[in-house]
């Protein structure tokens, strides 16, 4: 497993993490059991960075983690969850709920301190309010070591330069704007860097687009570019390459990124995702996919708030 400092921290994390969306249930029912033994695959073959959040579950994600970590040590993982997203549409950035929530996060999770805290989905609300209320609030309460690090989580990737601005953040996680299909993300790098954030990519498989699994019924993707990367998918099944090993590779290849979130509740796809990192890339059939989805390059689709939301065709 290959490791990378996550920006000025000191911390070092492994190129792959592991997502915790899925023992929330955000993708399937869960089987509780089969999501701690994929963690404990993923802490086993070298993943060291756990992402969570309350809205996972609504706060299941975070429940399953602590009956986890009771046979887990602490110095096994580096673990990083979020605030001020609760619900499908409650969001609260106040100093108040934030501070609030860290403590219930760790009381949940049976931990005496987060790694990382970073304001969940902030298109949402007020970039102001997260700027003058929440950031202060989580810098106080990393003062007193409840939290080490802070950060911020979002879509639009003109939100991070809006909080950039105005705020100091020692990371940032953008998701779905690294990938197969969506390469938008490093026209901002330059800028993160410059400003010492460690960057963080999450949805390598873009929630699904990029695998033979059928999409959650809340994904919004177009229906253009669900139809280009099923032409991907099953070009590589004609091929027989799963696409996810191509999209995982990808994600990794690029050294200003610390890690890449990947998140499953399956043992024998963490094993299969451990796997597919240390094996050699098919440049030719990366270049033939990439050909396939070049008409659909950084299509998306508006989340958040109407001044917060990105541009769908240019991905910012």
């Amino acid at each position: 497993m290959e490791y990378r400092s996550l920006g000025e921290t000191e911390l070092k994390i492994s190129v792959v993490s592991y997502g915790a969306a899925s023992i929330g249930n955000e993708y399937g029912n869960l089987d509780e059991a089969q999501g701690i033994r994929s963690l404990q695959v993923a802490l086993d073959g070298g993943v060291n960075f756990i992402d969570t959040s309350p809205y996972y579950g609504r706060t299941l994600s975070e429940k399953v983690l602590g009956k986890a970590f009771k046979e887990i040590r602490r110095d096994r993982f580096i673990l990083g969850t979020k605030c001020g997203r609760y619900d499908v549409d409650e969001f609260d950035f106040s100093a108040e709920r934030v501070t609030r929530s860290v403590d219930e996060s760790l009381q949940r999770m049976g931990v005496e301190y987060l790694d990382i805290i970073q304001c969940h989905d902030i298109e949402f609300g007020s970039l102001d309010q997260v700027v003058n209320e929440a950031l202060p609030a989580l810098r106080k309460l990393q003062r007193q070591g409840k939290v080490r690090f802070v950060g911020v989580t979002g879509f639009p990737l003109k939100i991070f330069k809006y909080i950039l601005d105005r705020a100091e953040l020692d990371c940032m996680l953008s998701y779905c704007h690294y990938s197969l299909n969506n390469t938008s993300l490093p026209g901002l790098i330059p800028y993160l860097r410059s400003k010492g954030v460690g960057i963080m990519n999450a949805s390598p498989f873009s929630e699904r687009l990029l695998t033979r699994q059928p999409l959650p019924a809340w994904h919004h993707a177009p229906p253009l570019l669900r139809e280009y990367c099923r032409r991907a998918v099953e070009h590589c099944d004609g091929k027989g390459v799963d696409i996810a090993k191509l999209a995982i590779q990808f994600c990794i290849q690029n050294p200003d990124i610390t890690t890449t979130v990947a998140g499953t509740a399956n043992p024998t796809n963490m094993a299969n995702i451990l796997k597919w990192i240390e094996e050699p890339v098919d440049r030719e059939l990366m270049a033939e996919v990439q050909r396939i989805l070049e008409p659909v390059t950084s299509l998306l689709w508006p989340v958040g708030l109407p001044e917060n939301s990105n541009d769908p065709q240019s991905g910012l």
